[in-house]
């Protein structure tokens, strides 16, 4: 386990029209810089195990809160969180440490930001690593229609949009038996099923599979959301069909070198035609649940490392890349 002392000290650091809590490692090595973008409801420390890896690679490190986490902004306005906005904070933060582009790094919802950025600003970005979530196809209608049809009204995703602040008001008064119900590893495969899941979760006095990380490891993620409340990390959810709007007349196929990571044990499945929007993408599975870099962080670095090193004797196509020697 990991001793929360640890992590490194952030900054607060000013970018597009916000303020960002972001943790740094590697600062001396600053001309490969690779930006991790954690997912929901998570925190920069989600990236723990990553970040000594990394730096010790030869890379900067660079890992923010994202906007609504931790102690970096909350815009009240719900549109303030759409993909226009989450992958322009990136952008920012390069122009912040003077970066051209960058490698990044996404989990979960994290990754969905990061296909984003490579769709909004393919020049900014060198390669991208995802973990758990695909590139999401367009569907013909709005996603969040889309998954009420599949899923039902109470599907989260749908409850989150379809009853603003209920979700919110619950999680924020069970946020500490919520986290430790919702990080679990070892939990078996399992279809997505109809219904308000993260509200049950954070109801309930049980939960399957084992915990995750130690209570210290989890008391940073229930510290951070006990501050901050959860309506701005749930306002990403209140944007999807508006993203769906805004990715509308966006070139769908994603050029770069790509490495996706998949947990077998997630009830996210494998996306079949991946290869077909991202053609030089290649795709590695590991034993474990939805939470993969904390679940099996020897492994994770294993195949980003080994990745990162194979991109850096190569050329592919307009992108350079610039991985350490």
């Amino acid at each position: 386990m990991f001793n929360p002392a640890d992590f490194p000290k952030p900054t607060r650091i000013a970018v597009n029209g916000i303020e960002l809590e972001v943790y740094e490692a590697g600062q001396e090595n600053k001309g490969n810089p690779i930006v991790h973008c954690h997912g929901w409801p998570e925190h920069a420390f989600s990236w723990r195990y990553q970040m000594p890896a990394l730096a010790a690679a030869g890379y900067h490190v660079i890992v923010p809160n994202q906007r609504g986490y931790g102690n970096s902004s909350r815009p009240l306005e719900v549109r303030a969180y759409d993909i226009e906005q989450l992958s322009g904070d990136l952008v920012g933060l390069l122009d912040h440490y003077g970066y051209e582009e960058a490698t990044f790094v996404g989990h979960d919802w994290g990754a969905f930001v990061v296909w984003g950025l490579a769709l909004l600003h393919p020049e900014r970005v060198t390669q991208v690593i995802n973990l758990a979530v695909p590139y999401q196809e367009r569907t013909e209608k709005p996603w969040i229609a889309f998954m009420e049809e599949v899923f039902g009204s109470e599907y989260y995703f749908v409850h989150f949009n379809r009853q603003p602040g209920v979700a919110d008001a619950i999680l924020e008064e069970n946020t500490a038996r919520f986290l430790r119900n919702l990080f679990r590893k070892h939990v078996p495969p399992a279809a997505p099923q109809p219904g308000m899941e993260m509200i049950n979760l954070a109801r309930s006095d049980t939960a399957a599979g084992e915990p995750l990380m130690s209570d210290s490891e989890r008391e940073v993620f229930v510290a951070a959301f006990e501050s901050a409340g959860f309506t701005g990390s749930i306002n990403w959810y209140r944007n999807l069909d508006r993203n769906w709007h805004l990715l509308a007349d966006v070139d769908p196929i994603i050029e770069h070198p790509a490495l996706m990571i998949y947990g077998e044990r997630d009830s996210i499945p494998p996306f079949e035609k991946l290869s077909e929007f991202v053609p030089q993408v290649d795709i590695a599975h590991l034993d474990a649940g939805h939470w993969i870099q904390q679940e099996r962080p020897e492994e994770t670095n294993h195949l980003i490392v080994s990745w990162l090193k194979k991109q850096a004797a190569c050329v592919c196509g307009r992108i350079q890349c610039n991985t350490p020697q």
